[in-house]
């Protein structure tokens, strides 16, 4: 019979959150504790010198300043996002942040730029704010962090900056992350200072937020200050055009790659892959990401306005859709759209239907002008798309009574819009007003694409069967100008007689190369 007054004692169980680290098996010993924080030598000196964004952002936030007197502004960076388990997407700063800081590629995790209230004319550069950054810094060699943090410690992903090193590349004063929860706090109360957050960034920000907020009564909104971030990037400043110019450049030689890559892809059964991870080799190469999922549809996927499987066949005889964009370290991006002849020439019918795209294009940009409005950018491509898709017999009506806001027959062959503002984000300024969105007046600096297209479903039996499994999209990136506008993708043919040249040169100079 057992012994009940002397049980064996069981091992705790291991509580669920800490089970990842068994994996690791990390060493805990004092002899290795005091062996593997010592013995290092010195760091090397610092080589940080100033963005040359940080005068550029210095005005951003001055703007914003002059938005809300007397209002903190909190911005975060954001935090790592877990892909699977314990592992984590790269990290990317929210666009706003990264706008107003000048911190692009994998610049900061768990930052903070806060906006502080002061008299008004005696912050920075004569503003009514004072901008503090708030940031994790550089850990020593003798804490615990240094060699078994696999998010922030040295010995896994490489030396974080420190504050100094974050200020003198920013301009903007720095201070430990420790320090955010009484920044926030400072003057807050029933009649004092009222605190703004970009929320649903930064989970441990916003709880702080709202537990500064339980002392006071209702004020303004959260979304107000979302609102501002993206109306500040409708006009892009000169930095911000260096760099989308720089992102499009880019781009070019990436789509130039896939043109050479598409023996590669014809003979791999999933040739599509093959086009993709051309473009998206080279954008890891040449800049920091691409700047969304690369669309790669050839045949009857690029019916598909968003075809991001990319799983299919490339084929002699079709269509390939390639909708790319290279994100440069700045994060900024450029988002261009060529509908290519895998064979190097386009059939009559492929011809035809790629013409009246292109015809729909142009008229766009004619329409592309300072004191345009952004929605006639739309209006004058439908009105080609229209008269082409009557000339062919498509409509049930005329094109003048399908382009009647009631109708909109035409729309059922091009249902996405013909232009997006383009900048730190692809589809840019995404939460400004409408007024100044899609009834705003265009202005030197805007930055936007310009990108028709025509889609014809295999199944679609509104369509002649010869036209049916064509998709055609062109897409450019196009900056207004103080009379007019400039085509930043204009490097990238257009017209079919010198896209088919364009292309038959470089497999000419594929061919020598071998």
């Amino acid at each position: 019979m057992s012994d009940v007054s002397n049980p064996v004692e069981q091992p705790a169980e291991q509580p669920i959150g800490d089970r990842g680290s068994n994996r690791s098996q990390r060493p805990g010993s004092a002899a290795f504790l005091e062996f593997v924080t010592s013995g290092w030598g010195e760091r090397p000196p610092s080589q940080v010198t100033r963005s040359p964004a940080a005068d550029f952002t210095a005005a951003r936030r001055s703007a914003l300043s002059g938005r809300f007197p007397g209002r903190r502004l909190v911005v975060p960076a954001g935090t790592f996002k877990v892909r699977s388990n314990d592992t984590d997407y790269r990290f990317r700063p929210h666009s706003g942040f990264a706008h107003l800081t000048g911190l692009g590629v994998e610049q900061e995790p768990d930052a903070v730029l806060v906006l502080h209230p002061v008299e008004d004319g005696t912050g920075d550069d004569g503003s009514g704010h004072r901008a503090v950054l708030y940031m994790r810094p550089l850990a020593g060699r003798d804490t615990s962090e240094f060699f078994s943090d696999s998010r922030y410690g040295e010995f896994w992903v490489g030396a974080r900056p420190t504050l100094e090193d974050l200020e003198t590349l920013t301009g903007i004063t720095t201070a430990h992350l420790d320090d955010l929860r009484d920044a926030l706090a400072k003057d807050v109360g029933a009649d004092g200072v009222q605190v703004l957050v970009v929320p649903d960034v930064d989970a441990s920000v916003d709880a702080v937020v709202a537990e500064l907020r339980a002392q006071q009564e209702s004020g303004e909104r959260d979304d107000h200050l979302v609102e501002a971030l993206s109306e500040l990037r409708l006009l892009k400043d000169a930095y911000e055009q260096e760099q989308l110019r720089l992102a499009v450049d880019t781009t070019v030689e990436g789509f130039e790659k896939v043109v050479r890559a598409l023996p590669a892809a014809r003979a791999h059964a999933r040739g599509e892959r093959v086009v993709e991870g051309t473009f998206v080799g080279h954008a890891r190469q040449e800049g920091n990401a691409v700047g969304y999922e690369t669309i790669a549809a050839c045949g009857d996927h690029a019916t598909t306005l968003h075809w991001i499987d990319n799983d299919g066949r490339v084929r002699d005889g079709d269509l390939l859709l390639l909708d790319a964009g290279v994100e440069v370290d700045s994060l900024y991006t450029a988002d261009v759209t060529r509908t290519l002849p895998v064979s190097g020439t386009f059939t009559d019918v492929q011809r035809r239907i790629y013409q009246a795209v292109l015809d729909a294009a142009d008229a766009a940009f004619e329409a592309a002008v300072p004191g345009a409005r952004f929605r006639d950018v739309h209006a004058a491509a439908m009105e080609v798309v229209a008269a082409r898709l009557d000339e062919w017999g498509l409509l049930p009506v005329s094109a003048a009574e399908a382009l009647d806001p009631e109708n909109q027959h035409h729309r059922r062959w091009m249902v996405h819009g013909t232009s997006h503002h383009l900048g730190i984000d692809v589809h840019d300024c995404a939460q400004a007003r409408a007024e100044l969105y899609l009834d705003g007046v265009l202005e030197p600096g805007m930055v936007f694409t310009i990108e028709p297209g025509l889609y014809f479903k295999s199944d679609d039996l509104r369509v002649p069967a010869e036209y049916r499994g064509i998709g055609v999209r062109i897409e450019d990136d196009v900056l207004i100008t103080a009379d007019g506008n400039e085509n930043l993708s204009a490097a990238l043919p257009r017209d079919p007689d010198a896209i088919e040249a364009w292309m038959a040169g470089l497999r000419t100079d594929e061919a020598s190369a071998s």
